[in-house]
């Protein structure tokens, strides 16, 4: 199956923007296989913003997050990888999702589980 993660970042980006709030991309930057500002980058993250009014060309695509924003006036491409996605939220309110770091490689199916015998239990 693919990865769920694309999904649950563009239903949470519309939400955001239908709420007419700021979107706010947490991107881990050492994860991330992509192009990023590193100017902006702290402790290996970056916040970028994704409102409508501020990026261009914008693509949440299943792999890759790309947009065409300025940073200090200078035009740059953005590229982050899902993967390196940590969280979408509203800037003005923090409401949003926070994606498990520890398992980033993708959406796995649970391993199957013997079928248990059913037990009853008297009760008094």
């Amino acid at each position: 199956m693919t990865s769920l993660k694309p999904y649950l970042i563009r239903a949470v980006y519309e939400w955001i923007v239908d709420n007419n709030l700021t979107p706010h991309l947490l991107v881990n930057s050492d994860n991330n296989k992509g192009n990023l500002p590193e100017d902006y980058i702290e402790a290996g993250k970056i916040v970028l913003n994704l409102r409508p009014q501020a990026v261009e060309a914008l693509s949440l695509g299943n792999e890759l997050i790309e947009f065409n924003a300025r940073f200090s006036g200078k035009p740059m491409t953005i590229t982050a990888s899902i993967n390196a996605v940590m969280a979408i939220y509203a800037k003005e309110n923090g409401k949003g999702l926070v994606f498990d770091q520890e398992n980033n490689e993708g959406d796995e199916t649970p391993p199957e589980q013997p079928p248990s015998k059913p037990s009853l239990r008297i009760v008094k």
